[in-house]
C-alpha cells in the first residue's frame, strides 16, 4: 500500500514538472526553488507523461494527485488575494460538509450515552472503602530479574 502511494506521488511529481516546464517563466519563477527540487528528487523518471499545450487542461490525462498539487500551487503562488480567499472559503465549506457527514454517520449521541453510563457507574461505587493494593512481583519474575542482573554484571 505504501509503495503504491509513493509511486502515485512520484508519478504526480513527474506530471507536475512536465506541466511546469510548459508554463511561462513568470509563473514558473513564482514557485520556490526548493519545492521544484523536491519534485525533481522524488519524481518517477520512468513515468511517461506528455502535456499537449494545444489541448485544454481538462482534456489532458493528468492524475488526481497531480491535479491536487497543481491546485495547491495555484492557490499559494499564482492566485490573486481575492481568488485565494474564495478558494480557502470553498475548502473550508467542503471540510465542514465532510465533518457533518462524519457526525451523521457515526452518531455522536451514541458516544454521549456511553460517557453518561460510565459517569453513573462511577457515582455508584463507594469511594470510602477503596484501599491501595500493593503490587508484588511473582516469585518467578523476581528470580528471572535476579538472573538478568547477574548476566548484566558479567557482560559489563
Amino acid at each position: 500500500m505504501v509503495k503504491n502511494i509513493n509511486l502515485e506521488y512520484a508519478n504526480a511529481y513527474s506530471e507536475v514538472l512536465e506541466i511546469l516546464n510548459r508554463m511561462s517563466d513568470e509563473n514558473y519563477n513564482k514557485i520556490p526553488k526548493d519545492m521544484i527540487e523536491l519534485f525533481r528528487e522524488n519524481q518517477n523518471k520512468k513515468h511517461e507523461f506528455h502535456y499537449n499545450i494545444e489541448k485544454e487542461f481538462d482534456e489532458q490525462n493528468i492524475s488526481k494527485r497531480a491535479r491536487l498539487i497543481l491546485a495547491i500551487l495555484y492557490r499559494d503562488y499564482w492566485a490573486t488575494e481575492e481568488q485565494k480567499k474564495e478558494i480557502i472559503a470553498k475548502q473550508n465549506y467542503e471540510r465542514q460538509k465532510i465533518e457533518e457527514k462524519k457526525l451523521n454517520k457515526y452518531n455522536i449521541d451514541m458516544f454521549k450515552k456511553r460517557v453518561q453510563n460510565i459517569q453513573i457507574e462511577e457515582k455508584e461505587t463507594p469511594k470510602e472503602n477503596l484501599e491501595i493494593v500493593k503490587y508484588k512481583k511473582s516469585i518467578i519474575k523476581r528470580i528471572i530479574n535476579k538472573i538478568k542482573k547477574i548476566f548484566q554484571k558479567k557482560s559489563v
